[in-house]
């Protein structure tokens, strides 16, 4: 019976959390132990998969909630905007651009830009558009199906630059310096967001996202 109750309650069960952003460090990994810490009796199973996989799964109900960039829905789910990081540029050891703290993103416009066609890769080519929207202040383009460790050891080698988020720096790649980047309204940020579907009754996902509130409140109105 007590065992029934603490499910109930949301405190006993199952829970599946799909993603695609870095566990090394950061806040996805701070809210990971967070929520072991106070639902210990919680299992947790943690999907890293694409955008395109992740939505798919949450339709069919084998994830219950999925935390990928973006403010836009996936499907008919239900959002919950959560934290900010910033967007940095990775570049080669001695590469020009280290010279300074910070690199703008018009000091982009003669550099080769390595894209990958995997999540957030096709996210953050959109900022890039939107802040350079001139074809002329452009950096080359190139994309590469592969992860990002990959794309990191290619920036190492010296065969581009890369644009990859602040959590992403935590991981160790060497010959790498990373350089915020900016615009004239300062550091360029991109947002999280928690979806899940309305119609999912999990006591487990009812007593996540409680928590997920708790840390991230919406901002009054």
């Amino acid at each position: 019976m007590e065992s029934a109750h603490s499910a109930s309650r949301g405190e006993l069960g199952r829970l599946v959390i799909g993603f695609y952003t870095s566990l090394s460090a950061g806040y996805l990994r701070a809210m990971i132990i967070d929520h072991a810490q106070r639902f210990p009796q919680i299992q947790v199973r943690m999907i890293e998969s694409s955008r395109t996989r992740l939505t798919t799964a949450l339709r069919n109900g084998a994830i219950d909630v999925v935390i990928v960039t973006g403010q836009t829905p996936l499907l008919d789910s239900r959002i919950m905007s959560l934290w900010t990081e910033r967007i940095v540029v990775a570049l080669p050891k001695g590469h020009r651009l280290t010279r300074g703290e910070t690199v703008y993103w018009t000091d982009l416009k003669d550099e080769t830009l390595l894209i990958s066609r995997r999540d957030p890769g096709p996210e953050i080519q959109d900022i890039l558009l939107t802040k350079l929207a001139s074809p002329g202040d452009r950096p080359k383009m190139l994309f590469h199906e592969m992860s990002l460790g990959n794309m990191m050891h290619l920036v190492g080698a010296g065969f581009g630059v890369s644009l990859v988020r602040e959590s992403d720096t935590d991981v160790n790649f060497s010959g790498l310096t990373y350089r915020e980047l900016r615009d004239g309204m300062g550091p360029s940020w991109v947002g999280y967001s928690a979806h899940w579907r309305s119609d999912n009754d999990n006591p487990a996902l009812a007593s996540f996202l409680k928590m997920l509130e708790e840390r991230y409140p919406s901002p009054a109105v």
